[in-house]
């Protein structure tokens, strides 16, 4: 069962680490309030349950439809070009500011499940880690603590090294930061609708 777990965690490490979207986002949000970083990775990780929940109940076989996955890659990559707009938007807000302006922590939540469930990949990482789980004979709930253990250190733990040390920057480092996350998620957004269109 330990092994089980270990293998889940660095399962886990591996989703959550590498550079996507939600992590461009959480790092940007981190910069000025700490709970919407977090909020936001609680959303994604939030639909990563969804779809697991989806794949032990047998109610995943409606994705095998083609037309499903290109309505979801399409509205996610106008999403995540709506949210690479509103970063670029607000790229000159000041992130020294000791009163923070209100911030809308279930909006926040919705933003990162939504932009999770309409990424495609998302699906083929569940799928991938569904068959993994029963090839390599590990206990699944062992295993999926491990995955969700290290999936909620890292959105708790990056977001709080980021928020703590944002006095670190000057307002020009972090105007381009803005302007770089944009970017990016500008970049995964004609990404991800290119290999749905014509993959």
């Amino acid at each position: 069962m330990i092994q089980s777990f270990v293998e889940g965690f660095v399962l886990g490490l591996g989703a959550a680490v590498p550079l996507g979207p939600i992590n461009v986002l959480i790092m940007s949000n981190a910069l000025r309030h700490y709970g919407s970083a977090v909020a936001l990775g609680a959303g994604a990780m939030s639909a990563d349950i969804t779809y697991l929940v989806l794949i032990l109940f047998g109610l995943f076989h409606f994705m095998e439809d083609p037309t499903i996955t290109l309505v979801m890659g399409v509205a996610g990559s106008a999403f995540l070009l709506y949210l690479a707009w509103l970063i670029y938007r607000g790229r000159h807000e000041p992130v020294h500011l000791q009163q923070v302006k209100k911030v809308s922590l279930p909006g926040n939540w919705l933003k990162g499940y939504t932009l999770t469930l309409l990424n495609p990949y998302t699906v083929i990482f569940w799928l991938s880690v569904s068959t993994y789980i029963a090839t390599k004979h590990l206990h699944p709930l062992a295993t999926v603590a491990g995955l969700f253990g290290a999936i909620l250190l890292w959105i708790t733990l990056m977001p709080l090294i980021i928020h703590k040390t944002k006095h670190l920057f000057s307002q020009r480092i972090v105007t381009l930061f803005s302007v770089t996350s944009a970017a990016i998620l500008a970049f995964f957004a004609i990404g991800m609708l290119s290999n749905i269109l014509w993959k």
